[in-house]
């Protein structure tokens, strides 16, 4: 596998010093690198930035080139290309045994909106990584972000392995299918570089509400289609954002109940979440001792 992390630092401050009316063009030739992979599953890359939460093209901000230059000093496309290197020595062998993985991942890294509370609320980073052959993130310089930003990229290069062997059927993909790889991905992320690495999506959910969370969801996980996930894996204030109807959980709850159910099949297989990349959902599921259906 090759990893190529284009140098959108430049790029983005080329952008930023366009009139506004030029500055869709610049985006779309920024996002192009990731056309290739994503346009198979029908993403639209602008629409996906503007309703999603990358950065305004269509106003001036004096913040977002300052953000630039904090990023470029805290080396983060360096990071992130480091990070990546580190995931794809770790996940190498296991594709070496008989798994598929794309030849070559493009990353591309935007600004996001520092005034995205959905962005913010996350720490100020996201990322996208589930078609093989395209890794898209965003962030706002945050001090966690900064910090954190590599491993989030070593999180979407799980995915994209996994989704080079696991079918993401958007008719049937389900919640236990989410969750699963939400969990693995954040596993794998400590595995490389302690817990600490991970995001704070991974443990924002503790104690009771944790165990609230964890019966709810292990009781929806044959619930089926992209459009019946989101409230399960992002929470209530998501949901509600994207117009759909909410459970009752918190904010990220599917990534602390995935990590649950991440850490029961780790323990009882003996393997390793790299090595699991490519099980399916099913495995991952009665390996932790929760029976789908039931």
């Amino acid at each position: 596998m090759k990893i190529v992390v284009h140098d959108t630092a430049s790029a983005m401050d080329k952008l930023l010093r366009l009139p506004l009316e030029e500055r869709p063009d610049a985006l779309r030739e920024l996002l192009a690198p990731l056309q290739d992979a994503m346009s198979v599953g029908g993403v639209d890359l602008m629409r996906m930035h503007e309703m999603g939460c990358g950065f305004r093209i269509d106003r001036e901000d004096p913040r977002y080139l300052a953000a630039l230059e904090r990023m470029r000093d805290a080396r983060v496309w360096e990071r992130v290309e480091e990070q990546l290197g580190a995931a794809w020595e770790r996940l190498r062998p296991v594709v070496a045994s008989g798994l598929r993985a794309a030849e070559t991942v493009h990353v591309v890294l935007v600004l996001g909106d520092p005034d995205d509370d959905l962005l913010m609320r996350n720490a100020g980073y996201t990322g996208l990584g589930g078609f093989p052959g395209a890794i898209h993130l965003t962030m706002w310089p945050t001090e966690v972000g900064l910090a954190k930003i590599g491993h989030a990229a070593a999180h979407e290069l799980h995915h994209n392995v996994r989704y080079a062997n696991v079918v993401w059927d958007p008719v049937a993909v389900t919640v236990g299918e989410q969750v699963v790889a939400e969990g693995l991905a954040e596993a794998f992320v400590r595995e490389l570089s302690g817990a600490e690495a991970m995001g704070p999506w991974a443990t924002a959910v503790s104690g009771a509400e944790l165990d609230a969370a964890y019966e709810k969801i292990t009781g929806a996980v044959d619930v089926a289609g992209m459009p019946n996930l989101p409230p399960y894996v992002y929470g209530d204030t998501t949901a509600r954002r994207m117009g759909l109807e909410p459970v009752g959980l918190p904010d990220n709850a599917g990534y602390a109940v995935g990590l649950r159910i991440a850490d029961a099949h780790l323990g009882a297989s003996g393997v390793s979440a790299a090595e699991s990349v490519g099980l399916s959902a099913r495995e991952v599921l009665a390996s932790a001792g929760v029976v789908a259906g039931a």
